[in-house]
C-alpha cells in the first residue's frame, strides 16, 4: 500500500479531537484507561466521529447501542444526539456499565439521558417498539449479529442510522484468503446489510471499519 495512502489514514483518524468534544477534555481518555483495565476493546476515534454525525445527520433523540463497554462509543452517541435524546445501552457485564456511569457523569450528562440495561442484546431489543428509535448501534462480531440486525430493521424509523462497528475485522474481511469462522460471520453480516431491501449502506474505512445505512421508507 502507498504510505501516502497510509499517513492519509492516519491523519483522517485524528481529525476530529477528542478532547473538544466535553468541557471535561480527559473524560474520554479516561474512559479508554477504564475499559483497557476492563479488557474491552473501546470504540477507536474515527468510528466515534462517525457514530456521532450520524446521530447528529437524523437529529437523534432515541438510541440504541448494543455493547456500553466503559462508555466510549456512548459519549460519542451522547455528543450527536439532540440535547434531549434519551440513550438506551445493553450491556452483559455490570461492571462495564459502571464504569460507562462514571463517564457520563464525569461528562456532565444527566442521568435521565440514558437507560442502562444490563441483559443479553438480542433477547433485550427483542422486546423494544417497533420503528421507535433514530438510530441503532452495534459491533459486527456481537453475539447474534444477525439477529441483532432483524431487530435493528423493526425498530428503526424510516430514515433512521444503522452503525455496525468493527465491520472491516481486524482487515480480514478483505482477505478471501481468511476463512476463519468469525471472520466468515462478519462477512456474511455484511453482506446481509447490503442485500436488504430495508436499507441503504455504505462501508466506511474508517477506524476497524463502519457499515453505516439508512432505514428506507
Amino acid at each position: 500500500m502507498p504510505s501516502g495512502k497510509v499517513a492519509s489514514w492516519a491523519w483522517a483518524e485524528e481529525f476530529v479531537d477528542e478532547s473538544t468534544l466535553f468541557e471535561d477534555t480527559e473524560v474520554l481518555a479516561r474512559a479508554r484507561e477504564r475499559g483497557s483495565e476492563l479488557g474491552v476493546a473501546p470504540v477507536l476515534p474515527g468510528a466515534g466521529a462517525a457514530m456521532r454525525l450520524l446521530a447528529a445527520a437524523v437529529g437523534a433523540r432515541s438510541v440504541v447501542e448494543v455493547g456500553t463497554g466503559a462508555g466510549v462509543g456512548s459519549l460519542y452517541l451522547l455528543a450527536g444526539m439532540a440535547p434531549e435524546g434519551v440513550l438506551t445501552t445493553i450491556d452483559t457485564e455490570v461492571e462495564n456499565q459502571r464504569a460507562a456511569r462514571e463517564a457520563f457523569t464525569e461528562a456532565g450528562i444527566r442521568p435521565a439521558r440514558v437507560r442502562a440495561i444490563a441483559g443479553v442484546a438480542h433477547e433485550v431489543v427483542g422486546r423494544l417498539t417497533d420503528h421507535a428509535y433514530d438510530l441503532v448501534a452495534f459491533p459486527a462480531e456481537a453475539q447474534h449479529a444477525p439477529e441483532l440486525l432483524q431487530h435493528a430493521e423493526r425498530l428503526l424509523r424510516p430514515g433512521g442510522a444503522l452503525v455496525i462497528t468493527n465491520a472491516l475485522h481486524h482487515d480480514r474481511v478483505a482477505d478471501p484468503a481468511d476463512r476463519d469462522p468469525a471472520t466468515v460471520r462478519v462477512r456474511t453480516l455484511l453482506r446481509s446489510v447490503a442485500d436488504s431491501p430495508a436499507l441503504l449502506p455504505a462501508l466506511l474505512p474508517t477506524a476497524d471499519g463502519v457499515l453505516a445505512a439508512v432505514r428506507r421508507a
